[in-house]
């Protein structure tokens, strides 16, 4: 589950408990989405610390090699008029 998958599960346990006033006999909606905030909150701290450990390699480049020599460039550069 990604970033936004938790949270989603945050938003939908805020709704969940704050946003609604169901009554289901043997549920207790406002558990349940508490219960969804926490799990959501958790894969975010997680997902985080996952991200942060992540190193990002860089491959190789080729070195680079300045030229010394001195350019004089009298006319048109595309060779002709040289």
């Amino acid at each position: 589950m990604g970033l936004g998958g938790c949270i989603i599960l945050i938003a939908v346990g805020a709704i969940l408990t704050f946003a609604t006033d169901w009554k289901m006999q043997g549920v207790n909606l406002d558990l349940v989405g508490v219960i969804l905030m926490i799990v959501g909150l958790i894969g975010v701290t997680t997902f985080s610390s996952i991200a942060r450990r992540r190193r990002v390699v860089v491959p190789p480049t080729t070195p680079v090699v300045e030229d010394d020599r001195v350019h004089h460039r009298h006319g048109y550069n595309d060779g002709y008029g040289v």
